[in-house]
């Protein structure tokens, strides 16, 4: 059983993970995305879908807060779209100032990004986007912790998109909280959010997921078991 099922079927998942790989080139044999997405998360959700594809620098331009976090710089006539969308949230007290440098951001020049069901990615994923609600989240977070690899960062929230410069500078897994903005775009439910896979981990994680997730269904059985005995209050 490959590793992409293992995830799947282990924690009964309903959107298929997303693999996601920055490269200089686009890859043989893959084709550009149709059309530029109204933001960046968007290509998760198209690749959770079933498509493979690759974006090119000018198909986040849509996207400015996106574009940021993945070290795209929007060109001088779109410049200005940052500050301007970054000025609304201030004014909502949605962010502060001070907080905008804290934002991760991906390093190095942007040249593609390619997008793949995880199942069906031909090559090594920099970064795994996991899609699903509290519960399997848990299972999957106890799991990177039995791997070694779980961040000390705890939740983050917005924007959803940091959550992959961050796993791919600390190189460590990240859990997200999403924000309005990808729930718009991408159909997150209210009860679902994110986890981000270093793709070198990923082995490493699966390996202790069905361990976790067979101690979790003996503790449940343990726990119903003395709550019948105990009575709740």
């Amino acid at each position: 059983m490959t590793t992409a099922k293992k995830l799947q079927e282990l924690l009964d998942l309903d959107s298929a993970p997303v693999a996601l790989k920055f490269q200089a080139t686009p890859p043989a044999g893959v084709r550009r995305v149709d059309a530029a997405a109204p933001s960046g998360c968007t290509y998760w959700k198209l690749a959770a879908e079933g498509r493979t594809f690759y974006t090119e620098a000018q198909d986040h331009y849509n996207c400015p807060i996106g574009s940021y976090t993945h070290g795209i710089d929007l060109p001088p006539e779109r410049a200005k779209e940052l500050p301007d969308v970054l000025g609304v949230m201030f004014g909502l007290g949605y962010l502060r100032q001070e907080e905008v440098p804290g934002i991760p951001r991906r390093e190095g020049a942007f040249g593609v990004a390619v997008y793949a069901p995880l199942a069906d990615a031909t090559f090594d994923p920099d970064v795994v986007l996991v899609r699903g609600n509290a519960k399997q989240m848990m299972l999957l977070s106890e799991a990177a912790q039995a791997a070694g690899v779980s961040g000390d960062d705890g939740l983050m929230g917005r924007p959803t998109c940091a959550a992959v410069p961050q796993a791919l500078r600390t190189q460590s897994a990240v859990a997200s909280l999403g924000c309005i903005g990808n729930r718009i775009y991408t159909g997150l439910a209210d009860d679902e959010l994110y986890f981000a896979i270093p793709g070198k981990h990923l082995g490493a994680i699966v390996e202790k997921l069905a361990s976790i997730v067979s101690a979790n269904q003996t503790l449940e059985s343990y726990h119903r078991g003395r709550l019948q005995t105990i009575g709740s209050t």
